[in-house]
């Protein structure tokens, strides 16, 4: 069962949310009669569960975008509020101002000392405005150099959790070098003599996903999407019609499954029946799992070493398989 009643359902879960109303409706009921509430209950209930593996089992890929960005997804502060102990974040980019899009700091995972960056979204319309719906400026991508420069200094690895639909394309954003602000956090991971690993916990959107994406290992969740452009923004340019984004989605291979198979990620990290936001702690500690098993392989490993095999793994990805 979830850890959580849902209330917000996508689209395609309309069956499953008229199972799980009818089961509130008898909550809500005495168990008096010749049917116990109880065994109704459970009856529904098991369908449910049946119906939600049914479904998640084969959702296609527009599907997947929906459900990756489904509002009750856990988000960057929510991992690094479970997994991350004595984390003391650290402001600003020492050039223009706070980026609130971007949480980054100091802390411990599983004891170890690491540095964490990731987007945050907000979980409301107030935090969602706070955060700008997690599309960082340049002071963001500047602020994420500046705390990789801070854990090549003092040896610390790297962790990114990465959730945005794209970097803010705003006038005021471009006026102060946007794309240079992520050519040069890209550039930093690539420099970083240090573990890094990276997890799409959400939406993986273009240059502003991938500024902070540049890793020794690149896992994703089960049900979150990477893509170059967002299926809308591929169907206004393919076909002049956002309409077609289910059309672009199919194309762009943006799929955890898809972008295993073209060796552009590492790692798979699944999610319990029904997707991350219906079991979100379950989910979190799943993921501080996978990324404490990839950085433990990769402590240890000379920091030249790693550097040239995160330059090498990023330019051998156009030779892989299937493109």
């Amino acid at each position: 069962m979830a850890e959580t009643r849902v209330h917000s359902f996508l689209d395609f879960e309309k069956p499953i949310a008229e199972l799980e109303g009818k089961i509130e409706e008898l909550r809500h009921l005495s168990d008096e009669g010749e049917i116990s509430i109880v065994d109704e209950v459970e009856r529904l209930q098991s369908r449910v569960n049946k119906q939600l593996a049914q479904t998640y089992a084969k959702l296609t890929a527009w599907q997947k975008v929906q459900v990756a960005r489904h509002p009750d997804r856990p988000h960057c502060s929510d991992y690094i509020n479970e997994l991350v102990t004595d984390f003391t974040p650290l402001a600003g980019d020492r050039t223009y101002a706070e980026d609130r899009a971007v949480i980054g700091g100091m802390g411990r995972l599983k004891g170890r000392s690491v540095i964490v960056i990731g987007q945050e979204k907000g979980h409301d319309t107030q935090s969602r405005v706070k955060h700008n719906f997690g599309m960082a400026r340049p002071e963001g991508y500047r602020k994420a150099q500046r705390l990789m420069d801070l854990a090549d200094r003092f040896g610390l690895p790297v962790i990114t959790l990465v959730d945005t639909a794209g970097a803010y394309p705003g006038i005021g954003a471009e006026e102060r070098g946007q794309a240079e602000a992520i050519a040069r956090s890209i550039e930093s991971c690539l420099n970083l003599k240090v573990p890094m690993v990276s997890l799409v916990i959400g939406e993986g959107g273009s240059g502003g996903a991938i500024a902070i994406a540049v890793a020794d290992r690149i896992l994703m969740l089960e049900h979150s999407v990477y893509s170059v452009i967002s299926p809308e923004g591929c169907a206004s340019i393919l076909w002049r019609d956002g309409d077609h984004a289910t059309e672009a989605a199919n194309a762009l291979k943006l799929t955890a499954q898809d972008l295993m198979a073209l060796e552009v990620i590492d790692e798979i990290v699944a999610e319990p029946v029904g997707a991350a936001h219906r079991h979100r702690s379950v989910t979190i500690r799943a993921a501080g799992e996978a990324i404490s098993k990839n950085l433990a392989e990769l402590i240890g490993v000379d920091g030249a070493v790693l550097r040239k095999q995160r330059r090498e793994k990023f330019l051998k990805m156009g030779e892989a398989p299937g493109l």
